[in-house]
């Protein structure tokens, strides 16, 4: 983690604590430290997920969503992303509830802590809906996260999510990584393969990033 100091620059620690999407100790531990040193830490949580503000990024994603779809005259049908702390799809089903199609936000779990992620995605999408007077409670309905996808574990990707970054990759140029966006990608090409959507649909891939992960997996796609 990464804390302002005193002056201005930022300090690191490493902590040995493996991965949990929620606040830890450590965190509160680093936080008062910089008080404790005489500075005022601003401290943003990992993805900015539970941060005040995290989300709101992607209420402003789902209105220009609608604004590109009302010039391109057509709606998507689905949009699927990943989902792990939980702000990026939490602030998606925020925005997309005011177009009253928030359930149509399929969420792919890469956290492979199920329980965990639904809990902080709905905290999320309650304090943004308040935030934005969104002026009704999201139905537990409207928050959708396949957890199909997250195996092995969190950073672990599985050959499936493999075979989905290569054929992505082969086929469309699109880099994708081990860790989310990898499977997402596996989520979206197994769900379509199943019939999850219909054969006329539309479907929106929210790319958030990640590639430079695969630096850390080069061993992996050595050979392609």
């Amino acid at each position: 983690m990464t804390c302002p100091g005193t002056s201005g620059l930022t300090f690191s620690r490493l902590v040995d604590d493996g991965f949990d999407i929620g606040i830890r100790q450590s965190w509160e531990d680093a936080i008062q430290s910089v008080k404790d040193a005489g500075g005022k830490p601003y401290p943003i949580p990992a993805g900015a997920s539970v941060h005040k503000y995290g989300a709101l990024g992607y209420v402003g994603f789902a209105e220009e969503v609608a604004a590109q779809e009302k010039e391109l005259g057509f709606t998507f049908d689905y949009i699927v992303v990943c989902v792990v702390t939980g702000s990026t799809q939490g602030g998606m089903i925020v925005g997309f509830a005011a177009q009253n199609r928030a359930d149509r936000v399929i969420g792919i779990d890469a956290s492979g802590t199920l329980d965990q992620t639904r809990a902080q995605v709905r905290g999320i999408v309650d304090s943004t809906a308040g935030l934005v007077g969104l002026g009704r409670a999201i139905r537990e309905d409207e928050i959708v996260i396949n957890a199909d996808y997250a195996h092995p574990a969190y950073g672990v990707p599985s050959e499936e999510t493999n075979e989905a970054i290569r054929l992505a990759a082969r086929t469309e140029a699109m880099i994708t990584d081990p860790v989310y966006e990898g499977k997402s990608m596996q989520g979206m090409i197994d769900l379509t393969r199943k019939g999850f959507f219909q054969a006329d649909s539309r479907v929106l891939y929210a790319h958030l990033g990640g590639a430079p992960t695969l630096n850390g997996y080069s061993y992996y796609y050595k050979n392609g």
